[in-house]
């Protein structure tokens, strides 16, 4: 008679946490890709102009801890949202050892274009308000954690 450990189910691919987290943010992050296109966006630069639409001027590092990123990870990104003339990059008057970004008027006025995005998503993903709410509610455990 062949005895099995109750703990194998625990180790099938479909019931980790890790690998459902993974594959729906690759999922959720290739609905957005056709969403953010004509915006000229891809989706972690997305993050970086919502964060700037609520609040501008901000401090790269402060930036950077509000959207879970290193800053070397975040300066690539907001180079090239520079290049396309959307952000503009300067030291703080305050303290120079801070670097500050701020929208220019282009940036400030994508954001425009960009109040359709949250639609074209519900609609793409088939989902209410109220079950993304609950989903991203659900995550909120994970969210507010960094990597050590």
């Amino acid at each position: 008679m062949t005895r099995t450990d109750p703990r194998d189910d625990l180790l099938k691919l479909d019931n980790q946490l890790c690998f459902a987290l993974v594959t729906a943010a690759r999922n959720v992050v290739a609905i957005y890709r056709p969403i953010l296109e004509p915006l000229g966006l891809t989706h972690p630069q997305y993050l970086v102009m919502l964060a700037l639409w609520e609040r501008s001027p901000r401090a790269l590092g402060e930036l950077a801890g509000d959207l879970a990123m290193e800053s070397a990870t975040l300066s690539p990104l907001v180079k090239r949202l520079e290049a396309q003339g959307l952000v503009t990059r300067g030291r703080s008057a305050a303290d120079e050892r801070v670097l500050e970004l701020g929208l220019t008027a282009a940036g400030a006025e994508l954001r425009e274009r960009a109040l359709d995005v949250p639609g074209q998503v519900l609609e793409a993903t088939g989902m209410s308000v109220a079950q993304v709410t609950a989903v991203r509610d659900g995550l909120a455990p994970f969210a507010g954690r960094r990597a050590t």
